[in-house]
């Protein structure tokens, strides 16, 4: 007599193409017997453009007030500098330990809690920087005219970085479709739902997308999507995944360097601003440089069932009021590098991404019943883009029913009360709203 069949390895639909849906179609395709099941839809072909991870670079450091985090990120540094997935073609890293300048505002505890956490570790390369003309006159007088009132101390990591963004986030999906998962492109309208909880979504294109597990990595985007779902099942406002993780964004300004500009800031590290926002270097290639204004906002909007949610807008990512850009210029761009304040802008961006209460991301199986099936890995936080390398392997055990062990669990898992800690990267916890901006 035959011997049976194995069960047949389950299909996985993983919406979002940013880093965490990235990260767990890599992992997931590690581990998956068939990998031609896993299938990551995108609103954008391949390579992805949407995504808050969408983006020239990124910071990569350790630098947590969270040990938690502080050890998660060290998890990831060593993939960043020992990976061959994360080098591009001539075999050179993603990541570029470029060092980071974090000055701290007067009165904040923000450095000393990291360095704190740095020496506990046994860690701690950390080193004081004095604001003086000296540290103007570093990097060929980079920061000649940056404004210092207003910060009392700072500190130098040779450890922190940077990585070339969106070339990395491409680089690890196309693994995974070279293992056999599929890649295809739709703008998501909503869940399929029926008897035994999810099958798939479907796409304003009218095509559905049926699988056995089906995975939001939507970041910005979640709460617009679940809106309708929990409407029907007249999930209660306490319930809902706004509570959980809510859509915020923060403006960021480019500018175009010449040849000669390039050489002079190619090598200078990423400069943290206090609360405002911080500089990074110009990546290979695009001669960008980039600083971001880190006092985020919401954009509230009234469903239809008269619900309030935030959700970005539905226009281009690169539209920015001239309010929001004066605010920009005004308080990062003239403060730190005022040279740029008179050269015309290459571009400017509003990205977008989820934050949760504690900065958490959540990581989890959606807890209503109704909903079987459904999985979630959002709540990037602003922080969360060095985790590309190794945040999937988490989402996979989730995928799988495997808990994560007992800290890992707390920390992602759906949350029924508000956080009893501060946050893991409090600044940018919005506190205004982008019409307000306008």
């Amino acid at each position: 007599m035959p011997e049976p069949s194995p069960p047949s390895a389950p299909s996985t639909l993983i919406v979002g193409a940013g880093i965490l849906g990235t990260s767990t179609a890599y992992h997931l395709s590690l581990s998956h017997p068939d990998p031609s099941k896993i299938t990551v839809l995108d609103r954008t072909p391949f390579p992805p453009s949407h995504a808050a991870s969408t983006d020239i670079n990124k910071i990569v450091r350790a630098d947590y007030t969270s040990r938690f985090y502080m050890d998660l990120a060290y998890e990831a540094l060593d993939a960043w500098k020992t990976w061959p997935v994360l080098q591009n073609e001539e075999g050179e890293r993603f990541f570029h330990e470029s060092g980071w300048i974090m000055l701290n505002n007067r009165g904040n505890d923000l450095a000393e809690r990291i360095r704190k956490n740095f020496r506990e570790r046994g860690s701690d390369v950390t080193s004081d920087v004095a604001l003086d003309q000296a540290l103007r006159e570093r990097w060929d007088g980079l920061l000649t005219g940056t404004q210092l009132e207003g910060f009392d101390t700072g500190y130098w990591n040779p450890n922190a970085g940077w990585a070339d963004a969106s070339d990395a986030v491409a680089a690890m999906l196309q693994d995974a479709l070279k293992r056999g998962v599929r890649y295809e492109t739709g703008d998501v309208d909503g869940l399929v739902r029926g008897a035994g909880g999810v099958h798939g979504v479907k796409t304003k294109s009218g095509r559905v997308y049926e699988a056995d597990k089906i995975l939001l990595a939507t970041g910005a985007w979640t709460s617009q999507l679940l809106s309708p779902v929990e409407d029907e099942l007249n999930i209660a406002d306490d319930d809902r995944v706004e509570k959980q993780v809510t859509a915020a964004g923060v403006c960021v300004v480019h500018y175009k360097l010449n040849e000669a500009e390039y050489a002079r800031v190619k090598d200078v590290p990423v400069v943290i601003y206090g609360d405002r926002g911080e500089i990074l270097p110009p990546p290979r290639g695009s001669s960008l440089l980039k600083f971001t204004n880190s006092d985020s906002f919401t954009n509230t909007i009234i469903t239809k069932t008269g619900r309030k949610i935030s959700a970005p807008p539905d226009h281009d990512q690169s539209i920015v009021s001239d309010r929001l850009k004066q605010e920009t210029l005004d308080e990062m761009v003239s403060t730190t590098l005022p040279e740029f304040t008179t050269r015309t802008v290459d571009y400017w961006r509003i990205c977008w991404d989820a934050i949760s209460p504690s900065q958490d991301q959540l990581l989890t199986r959606h807890p209503h019943p109704e909903l079987r099936n459904l999985y979630l890995a959002v709540g990037g936080s602003f922080h969360s883009w060095k985790f590309l390398p190794t945040i999937g392997k988490y989402v996979v055990n989730v995928l799988n029913g495997q808990s994560n062990g007992e800290e890992k669990d707390s920390h992602w898992q759906w949350k029924t009360s508000a956080p009893k800690e501060r946050g893991a990267h409090e600044k940018v916890i919005p506190k205004r709203e982008l019409r307000d901006l306008d």
